[in-house]
C-alpha cells in the first residue's frame, strides 16, 4: 500500500502579514494512521522541501498524542523537510492520495493545475481520494470524467463558515469552502463546530476540521486495504 500526501507550500496569510501553511494535526494524525497500518507514505508539495507549518497549529492548545509523537520522531521530521516536488509524482505509482489542510492550500493547491490534474487522474483511475479541513477547497476547479465539477451533486464537507468566522479569517481567505461548495452544486453538510465529521461519497472522502483528521485517514484506509 502506497499513499501520497500532498502539502501546501504557501505561507502568507493573505495580506495580514501573518504566516500560514499546513496544520500540524492534519498532517501528523493521518501520517501515523497510515504508517501504523504498514503503508509506504510519500510526501509532496508544490515547491518541494520543507512545507510551511501554520505557527498557530504548533501552540499548546492544539497538540495531541500524535503531534507530540511527531515532535520526537526525527525520521518523520526529515521526511517532511524533504518533500518531493508535486510535478514529479504520478498517480500510477500510488493507491490513494490524501491532502492535509491548514489555510495554505486555499491559495496554492486550489489553483494549481498540477494538483488539479493529479486529483483528476486519481479519480479517473477509480482510486480513493481524501481531504480534510481546508484541503477540500483544492477541489474547487477539479472536474469529473464528464467534464463537470467533481463536487457537483456529491456529498462533501469542509471547514464551515462558522468555524472560519470563529478564527476571524472570513474576510482574509480567498474563498469560503461552505459557500463555494454550495454554489458549485455540491451536497454540502456539516456537523457541530470543531467536532469530528466525515463524509464519504464513493471514492471521495472529506473531513470538516482538524478533529476529523484521524477519522478521514481511517476511512481512507478501509478503501485501500
Amino acid at each position: 500500500m502506497k499513499i501520497l500526501m500532498v502539502l501546501t507550500s504557501h505561507s502568507a496569510l493573505g495580506n495580514t502579514g501573518k504566516k500560514t501553511g499546513f496544520w500540524l494535526e492534519e498532517f501528523a494524525a493521518p501520517y501515523y494512521v497510515f504508517k501504523d497500518a504498514g503503508a509506504e507514505v510519500v510526501l509532496a508539495s508544490p515547491a518541494g522541501g520543507q512545507p510551511p507549518l501554520d505557527p498557530k497549529s504548533d501552540l499548546p492548545d492544539f497538540q495531541t498524542a500524535l503531534t507530540e509523537r511527531f515532535k520526537t520522531d526525527k525520521v518523520t521530521q526529515d521526511a517532511l523537510a524533504n518533500t518531493v516536488k508535486l510535478e514529479t509524482v504520478s498517480q500510477a505509482d500510488f493507491d490513494t492520495v490524501f491532502y492535509p489542510g491548514g489555510h495554505g492550500p486555499l491559495w496554492d493547491l486550489a489553483e494549481s493545475s498540477t494538483s488539479i490534474e493529479l486529483i483528476e487522474s486519481f479519480n479517473r483511475a477509480g482510486k480513493p481520494i481524501a481531504f480534510v479541513c481546508h484541503a477540500p477547497g483544492v477541489l474547487r476547479h477539479v472536474k469529473n470524467n464528464q467534464g463537470e465539477l467533481l463536487i457537483k451533486g456529491r456529498n462533501v464537507t469542509g471547514f464551515t463558515n462558522s468555524e472560519e468566522d470563529a478564527v476571524e479569517l472570513t474576510h482574509v481567505v480567498p474563498f469560503l469552502i461552505e459557500d463555494e461548495f454550495i454554489a458549485a452544486g455540491a451536497h454540502y453538510s456539516k456537523g457541530p463546530d470543531w467536532m469530528p465529521y466525515v463524509v464519504e461519497d464513493g471514492n471521495l472522502i472529506t473531513g470538516q476540521n482538524p478533529a476529523s483528521s484521524e477519522a478521514v485517514a481511517a476511512a481512507l484506509l478501509k478503501k485501500v486495504q
